[in-house]
């Protein structure tokens, strides 16, 4: 479990853990780093990339964000995991439309939102929000992605009250781990809300913790809107 995948370098455990395994699911869109050694270190393990294939933004492997293509996903997860265990197969294919008809009702929550969100100019402080935004039709004026790494200059800050005061921004979607603190302080300057969303990357493992994050997203967007 780690909160970004950007640096992360497989530790000896991690390798003898695989070594183990008979499929490894990964994201994809080119986050992962590894992947080269343990396909060396692990010739027999079947890899599954769940982003094959998709419409990402360019550097930017946040996909789950946009529950669009995190649909895609669910079938590029469900086709491996079929070619390799092919006895399987029908119960894959079962469990992934199941999963995929929830999500389906997560998009038509979007869809909905769609008729207040598009068009408006909104200043990102996580790259991930880049595809929940494309789904929703809003304008993104600036994008900050922050970590726990992440020196924010003057001149980013400057840019940020640029994009609010000039371009019209008139929301901040941030994560409260990272960017809460800049938000808040950006909030007082301009008076634009701050919409605080979860990545997805963290909490616990539940067959329905994706679905409960985004709908909580949705709603935080649509309570501010309203």
């Amino acid at each position: 479990q780690t909160g970004c995948l950007h640096d992360y370098q497989l530790t000896p455990e991690d390798m003898k853990l695989l070594q183990t395994a008979d499929v490894f699911i990964v994201n994809g869109g080119g986050i992962e780093n590894f992947l080269t050694d343990v396909a060396k270190a692990c010739p027999n393990l079947t890899i599954i990339n769940a982003s094959q294939g998709l419409d990402l933004i360019e550097d930017n492997a946040h996909a789950w964000m946009s529950v669009a293509l995190h649909e895609k996903q669910v079938d590029n997860i469900a086709e491996g995991l079929a070619a390799a265990d092919a006895d399987h197969s029908k119960a894959y294919a079962k469990n992934a439309k199941a999963y995929q008809k929830k999500l389906q009702a997560l998009e038509k929550q979007e869809e909905e939102m769609t008729q207040y969100t598009k068009g408006r100019s909104v200043v990102l402080f996580q790259e991930a929000y880049e595809y929940l935004a494309r789904d929703l039709g809003l304008e993104v004026s600036y994008v900050l992605d922050l970590d726990e790494e992440r020196q924010v200059s003057a001149g980013e800050v400057a840019d940020v009250l640029s994009a609010i005061q000039k371009d019209g921004a008139k929301m901040i979607l941030a994560e409260r781990t990272y960017g809460e603190e800049l938000a808040e302080s950006v909030k007082k300057e301009t008076n634009v809300p701050v919409v605080y969303l979860d990545t997805c990357v963290r909490g616990k493992y539940e067959k329905d913790a994706y679905l409960k994050a985004m709908h909580s997203n949705l709603e935080a967007l649509k309570e501010a809107l309203q």
